[in-house]
């Protein structure tokens, strides 16, 4: 692979990471059933991969390994069910932004779980992010739907910062594909008992979106991520995968007529803004944990 070629497929991974609010809006189904298709539907895409196309070692996991992979299964199934929520509730443009707060909590978190001294810059960025939530918001109202699924949006970024840091700790060990296809493995399992008694009730229809959901925008785009990882710096891809809102709220607003305000788009600039930045100042970061994190996600 080319650099020309791995830049375009990050972009693409992050077009299909962008998708994801999408398909959970098309698919009309709870979002128990939907976050258990798709972990159904990545296990296999992400089993394909390491069978077929991957030259990954699959590593034996210790105890350790194990604790950490179900602690991170299940906030993988929390995040994506607050997320789905939110995209039910409020849409795919809120839904997304919401969810785009997790680098403002990852640097709060990672200054009260590792000590770690929060620095000037990272301040600036928590007070982006926020002031970005607020533009985005129309109205503080928890009887007004976009107040409601902001809220479950920003949980869902809350729980992707907490799993990034649970990644980034067994991140050295245990590759990223074979961490991501553990890691869906044990959100179908929780999600089994919800989801089971209404399987049968689901559409074709509905079935396909949530196959492209679970095959596209999880096993396909956290493999593209994988493999052009080989040639991009990891700051790069941290980049790109910035522009994951702008892909999920351009894709809303053209199939579902969602037109953002002045004011939200204003409120969306400053929380991605915000990413990137975050981006570039974590540019030590390694390949590994920007695979991490996009498995995640």
């Amino acid at each position: 692979m080319t650099p020309r070629t791995a830049l375009g497929a990050l972009h693409i991974g992050a077009l299909m990471f962008g998708l994801t609010g999408v398909f959970g809006k098309l698919a009309a189904a709870s979002p128990a059933i939907i976050v258990f298709g798709r972990a159904v539907f990545a296990v296999v895409a992400l089993a394909f991969f390491v069978r077929f196309a991957s030259n990954t070692r699959w590593q034996r996991l210790a105890a350790v390994d194990v604790r950490r992979l179900l602690l991170s299964g299940l906030l993988l199934a929390g995040h994506w069910v607050s997320f789905f929520i939110s995209v039910k509730v409020a849409g795919v443009a809120i839904a997304t932004l919401g969810f785009a707060s997790f680098p403002a909590f990852t640097v709060i978190l990672e200054g009260l779980i590792f000590r770690e001294r929060i620095r000037a810059n990272e301040i600036v960025l928590v007070a982006l992010v926020s002031v970005g939530l607020v533009l985005v918001t129309p109205e503080f109202d928890l009887a007004s739907g976009a107040t409601t699924g902001l809220l479950w949006s920003v949980l869902s970024g809350l729980l992707f910062s907490l799993l990034s840091l649970t990644n980034r700790a067994s991140s050295a060990r245990i590759p990223p594909v074979q961490a991501a296809l553990c890691q869906n493995l044990v959100v179908g399992l929780c999600l089994l008992p919800a989801a089971a008694p209404h399987l049968s009730e689901v559409r074709a229809i509905d079935w396909l979106w949530i196959g492209l959901l679970g095959v596209f925008c999880t096993g396909v785009a956290h493999s593209l991520f994988v493999a052009s990882l080989a040639v991009i710096k990891a700051r790069t891809a941290a980049v790109v995968f910035a522009l994951e809102p702008v892909y999920g709220i351009t894709m809303a607003w053209l199939l579902f007529n969602e037109n953002p305000s002045l004011r939200m788009l204003f409120g969306g600039a400053l929380i991605i803004v915000a990413i990137v930045v975050s981006s570039r100042l974590s540019g030590g970061s390694s390949r590994k944990v920007v695979a991490a994190e996009a498995a995640s996600h």
